[in-house]
């Protein structure tokens, strides 16, 4: 776990991190996905790849592993990811999961919270330090505003697990730079490169990690008549939540196919 030394933004850094083995885990938001890049493995780099890409300019002998998986729920990435990246004898993991769980009408983040406490002792058990994630505030997004509640009871469960077990919090729901349309991709679900660059630079915050990566001030917002912004959302339901209910429907995923763009821990360019 994080232990009485961990670095968090009340703890002094005067010395290098001390991580030398990252293993990020989750869905599509640790994936990367909406922030394309081909030159990334898997084509997408996101907030996971750019964290670990300033902890390994800092020591020596740096390794990263990505095990997420998009689409997958809090069962699936117990189920699925936890024992591998144990595996992997890491020093430092991300956990963020569940996201996908809250969205879905009749789940019930108590459950939920049963699942995640239990990935997070078993991820802990070793002494590696553990860095969790509220949800996103999402009350500036009509798509996902009903479900604000369901998150919150997410988060303060998310919370008290940290506490109980001294897990670093990445705050999600307090990072108000992501609460705008211009830090998401087009399918309104995931961010874009300015979402996930700031998320990388609020997880390097709780790290107490310093580093050169500066805020990402987006484009003006667009002058749209009321017409236009209708048939944008049309567009949008039809190229993607029509899919995402189909998907749902036939109880299909996103990932069915995909395996983890970094299974083992490598250099960091």
């Amino acid at each position: 776990m994080a232990g009485d030394d961990a670095r968090t933004p009340y703890v002094g850094n005067d010395e290098a991190h001390p991580w030398r083995r990252y293993v990020a885990i989750g869905d599509s938001f640790t994936e990367g996905i909406g922030d394309p890049d081909p030159a990334a493995p898997g084509g997408h780099r996101g907030w996971s790849d750019r964290v670990a890409e300033v902890l390994a300019t800092q020591v020596d002998d740096f390794a990263y592993a990505n095990l997420a998986v998009r689409g997958r729920l809090i069962g699936q990435i117990v189920a699925e990811q936890v024992e591998p990246a144990l595996a992997l004898r890491p020093d430092l993991v991300t956990f963020c999961a569940g996201g996908n769980d809250v969205i879905r009408p009749g789940t019930d983040p108590d459950a939920i919270a049963v699942q995640f406490e239990d990935a997070v002792t078993r991820l802990g058990a070793e002494g590696a330090a553990v860095v969790v994630f509220t949800g996103i505030d999402v009350a500036w997004t009509p798509v996902f505003r009903p479900f604000r509640g369901k998150i919150a009871i997410y988060n303060e469960n998310i919370r008290a697990i940290a506490e109980r077990h001294d897990c670093i919090v990445a705050d999600q729901w307090a990072l108000k730079e992501i609460q705008d349309p211009r830090f998401f991709a087009e399918d309104r679900l995931h961010m874009n490169p300015l979402g996930h660059h700031e998320v990388a630079r609020m997880v390097l915050r709780a790290l107490n990690v310093p580093n050169d990566l500066q805020h990402l001030q987006p484009d003006p917002r667009p002058l749209v008549s009321w017409r236009s912004a209708r048939q944008n959302d049309l567009v949008w339901a039809r190229t993607h939540l029509v899919p995402w209910v189909l998907r749902r429907l036939r109880h299909q995923s996103s990932g069915d196919l995909v395996t983890a763009k970094r299974p083992e821990p490598g250099p960091v360019s």
